[in-house]
């Protein structure tokens, strides 16, 4: 299939396709007489999986270590899964990451609106970030028990 059909297919623009290819993430293809690229389906497949791992946060550093194995047939088993979990411990301490920062916004939130009736704006903010300041000399301190 030329580029445009692939790139229809495949959902990447066809700069997009020919960066992959100069990347070393799909395999080069041969120029026909006309000069026209011609892909195979395993090219479309490799795009499909490169938008699979693009998704799932891989960089294009870590696609192109796991799609020189594939591309040679060389592909390991262990060296794939090794990868994958890897990725998925990511995914969860950003999960985590999120989680904590969403939790301190929400408090953020929470301790502005918790405004005294007759407090102006000026005065709330001060309030707010004297309790940061608190919160934060509190942190550095223990108490043994």
């Amino acid at each position: 299939m030329k580029i445009g059909e692939l790139a229809e297919l495949s959902g990447f623009n066809a700069s997009r396709i020919r960066y992959y290819e100069a990347q070393g993430l799909i395999t080069p293809v041969q120029r026909q007489a006309n000069g026209y690229r011609r892909y195979s389906e395993q090219t479309l497949q490799t795009l499909q999986i490169i938008q699979c791992a693009q998704l799932a946060g891989f960089s294009l550093e870590e696609m192109k270590k796991l799609l020189s194995t594939t591309a040679t047939g060389e592909a390991k088993h262990e060296q794939l899964l090794e990868a994958l979990w890897r990725k998925v411990g990511q995914i969860e301490d950003m999960q985590q990451h999120l989680a904590q920062s969403r939790a301190k916004l929400l408090g953020v939130i929470e301790n502005i609106q918790a405004r005294p009736d007759g407090m102006g704006c000026e005065a709330n903010a001060e309030r707010v970030l004297a309790s940061f300041k608190q919160a934060r000399s509190h942190k550095g301190t223990s108490v043994d028990t």
